[in-house]
């Protein structure tokens, strides 16, 4: 019993939990290396450590010892005095010479005193003729010069370009020109629903038979100065159409009273859109 005892005493923790077991198993040897591999392990990450935070103070240390003595260079300061710039003042441009005086040409006067009555009268230079006194200028003195006429007529007054005659002249138009605009147009009698209604009833649908829908146009004429219609004309895609049509205006003989303008009366060209109904 004291045998086992001592035995037992001897034994570590391993060998008591792996007593009579396989001991061959990686459990046990992983159990019985484990306190020298934590020592190494731990000497290991404490030399990694050191050296991590000791690594940039030995940089330092043996980038100082290799860094060369630094030379002083002692300079002294001079002072430089600065000259004030020399400004050289613009040079004074001498003026012109005055432009020669231009001596004006003096007017001839002929002496033309009036003699004042007195009792014993001096003899005194008689007036010139009045010939003289038209052709230049009369004076006190006599002087010698350029020749002025005594009088000059006053100038033409502006043109305005206004008619000073009180009685207005109105223009000429022309007899043969037509016009398109005019200051009183071309009427019919009775007015232009009485023309539209006299051509409708003159108008031959029949020869427009076999048109589709209502055919357009228009009717164009010259009102002469006497009221009559000339040069008949119709715009119109139906050539059927057109020439009934002009047909229909000639048929009509009423006379028109004539444009005018400032109350001439002119040629008019009269415009009139037309359209009919082809019968059914």
């Amino acid at each position: 019993m004291a045998d086992e005892n001592i035995y037992s005493q001897n034994l570590t923790l391993d060998e008591i939990v792996f007593e009579n077991r396989n001991k061959e198993y990686g459990a046990y040897d992983l159990r019985h290396q484990y306190p020298r591999l934590l020592t190494k392990s731990f000497i290991i990450g404490t030399g990694l450590f050191l050296v991590t935070a000791l690594s940039p103070f030995i940089y330092m240390t043996i980038k100082s010892m290799n860094e060369k003595d630094a030379l002083e260079v002692k300079s002294d300061l001079v002072e430089i005095i600065e000259e004030d710039p020399i400004i050289e003042e613009p040079k004074e441009e001498e003026p012109p010479p005055p432009p020669p005086k231009v001596e004006e040409e003096k007017i001839e006067i002929i002496q033309n005193v009036v003699p004042e009555p007195v009792k014993a009268p001096k003899i005194e230079t008689p007036p010139p003729p009045i010939s003289k006194q038209i052709e230049t200028t009369t004076g006190l003195i006599n002087q010698e010069g350029v020749k002025a006429p005594a009088y000059t007529p006053p100038p033409p007054p502006p043109s305005t370009g206004t008619r000073t005659s009180t009685a207005e002249v109105k223009p000429q138009v022309s007899e043969t020109q037509v016009y398109s605009e005019v200051e009183q147009t071309a009427e019919f009698p009775g007015g232009i629903n009485a023309f539209r209604k006299k051509v409708g009833e003159n108008f031959d649908s029949s020869a427009i038979e076999g048109a589709d829908g209502v055919v357009k146009g228009e009717v164009t004429f010259v009102v002469e100065r006497d009221g009559s219609i000339t040069d008949i004309k119709v715009s119109g895609k139906n050539s059927d159409f057109n020439a009934e049509a002009v047909r229909t205006v000639k048929s009509i003989k009423n006379k028109w009273a004539p444009a005018k303008i400032n109350g001439q009366t002119v040629r008019y060209r009269y415009r009139l859109p037309l359209a009919m109904q082809p019968p059914e």
